[in-house]
């Protein structure tokens, strides 16, 4: 969250940061006036409590020198000024609890080098990856839903008898490919010095603040029923959250961790072709990179950071976009944000690159400077004598497994219908080098005439 003093000190800039970010549901003139009204009962409160002092210690020395009717006087004048204060002080808690609460409203200030836009529309690409130097494709290019029904290694009407819509199986070579993708992915990053961890699936509300996803996305996650729990949305919430409440040293920084989950989001998504396949689902897996750092160098950190979770696309040779998000289109706590977007050439879409195929997020990677840490109480000690301050906090995902699979069967795809095995993926799969697919099981198989 922004510093309460931030936020009245430069009304002027938080303002402008709210309209670029077209968060027009703040009502930032009403959180300045209670602010007022609370630092007036403050003050308020203080003079009481100097004047009930003063008139508390003075009753004794009246009543030493015989003084009794103003002794009297003195000790009504006591209880006026504690039954005041009270009141006062009950009034300022109820404000600073408000405060508190549309604290928690305000978005992340951008920083300066986030373009100023509405939407998705104005995000400023920033370099392409990988398009030099193509595969040879086939003349049409299966999606990869449908290429992964005729392998029958993705399954999504059984996943949706077990589980609903949004949900799918992985059989056999797909299976195998999305584990190959996981560990190759926690391989690299442990060379970038990320340090893993495997973090509890279910978080508390504490935790889900900590890191914006409350009060703000609440109907975008899965709430577990009888208990203050809900289903991860991203391994940036535990991970995050791990170090509420410490205080790190600067011997402790830069702290990396990395973390495979699944994770679980309703996603709303768009129609169509859009969500068909494993695009945009209810439950995925990806390997999440979690930063912790010092304030004056979190910036050459995201670049840094950045590097980091494009490396895993780089090995994997498929092409990519890097995009710096504009102010509309970041997330709530991010001051700056690199998405970075794998091309899929399955389908095509109008936002899709002038070659055909779609664009695939499968990493953003954000700053978000102290925004979480004053949220989540994450602190640090620059020197054993100085006093704490708030750290600042990055993550990228290292990355989206699910897409950057749907990546691969669609690039990697050949002309008879069978995927080549990237080749840094080979170790992992057995030295397996081609995904040639399974013959279907059961009575339906029969029914379609897939089996004799």
């Amino acid at each position: 969250m922004l510093d309460r003093k931030f936020i009245r000190e430069r009304p002027d800039e938080v303002r402008a940061a709210l309209e670029n970010r077209g968060a027009d549901d703040v009502d930032l003139d009403e959180f300045l006036d209670l602010d007022e009204e609370w630092r007036e009962l403050k003050a308020r409160g203080d003079d009481l409590r100097h004047e009930r002092n003063e008139v508390s210690r003075s009753i004794g020395d009246l009543k030493q020198e015989g003084k009794d009717e103003e002794a009297e006087e003195a000790i009504e004048r006591s209880g006026e000024l504690k039954a005041e204060l009270e009141e006062v002080e009950e009034r300022a808690s109820e404000l600073d609890d408000e405060l508190q609460e549309r604290s928690l409203e305000i978005p992340n200030v951008p920083h300066e080098s986030v373009p100023v836009g509405q939407d998705e529309e104005d995000n400023v690409e920033v370099r392409r990856e990988g398009f030099d130097d193509l595969r040879d494709l086939p003349a049409e290019v299966v999606p990869h839903y449908d290429l992964g029904e005729e392998l029958d290694i993705i399954d999504e009407a059984r996943g949706a008898k077990v589980s609903g819509s949004g949900f799918y199986f992985l059989k056999g070579d797909g299976a195998r490919l999305e584990h190959a993708l996981v560990q190759f992915m926690l391989d690299v990053h442990r060379e970038q010095e990320y340090v893993d961890v495997f973090p509890p699936i279910p978080v508390n509300s504490d935790a889900m603040t900590g890191t914006t996803q409350l009060p703000k996305f609440a109907d975008d996650a899965y709430k577990i029923e009888g208990d203050d729990l809900w289903l991860c949305p991203t391994a940036e919430v535990p991970v995050t959250n791990m170090y509420a409440g410490d205080i790190l040293l600067r011997d402790d920084l830069p702290l990396k961790h990395q973390a495979y989950t699944p994770n679980f989001r309703r996603e709303a998504g768009e129609h169509g072709v859009a969500t068909r396949g494993i695009v945009r689902v209810h439950q995925f897996n990806k390997v999440e990179l979690v930063n912790f750092v010092e304030p004056e160098g979190s910036y050459d950190r995201l670049e840094g950071l950045l590097a980091e979770a494009e490396s895993v696309l780089r090995k994997l040779e498929l092409p990519y976009r890097i995009l710096n998000l504009c102010t509309g289109d970041l997330t709530f706590g991010s001051a700056k944000t690199y998405d970075i977007e794998v091309w899929a050439p399955g389908d095509d879409m109008d936002d899709g690159p002038e070659r055909g195929g779609r664009w695939l997020e499968v990493s953003s990677a954000s700053n978000f400077e102290n925004f979480q840490a004053r949220r989540a109480g994450l602190r640090y000690r620059p020197e054993r004598h100085e006093s704490t301050e708030y750290l600042h906090t990055l993550n990228a995902s290292g990355t989206a497994i699910g897409r950057v699979m749907v990546a691969v069967l669609e690039y990697y795809q050949n002309d008879d219908g069978t995927v080549t095995v990237p080749e840094v993926l080979r170790p992992y799969m057995g030295g397996q080098e081609v995904i040639e697919g399974h013959e279907p099981v059961g009575e339906s198989a029969l029914g379609s005439g897939e089996k004799e």
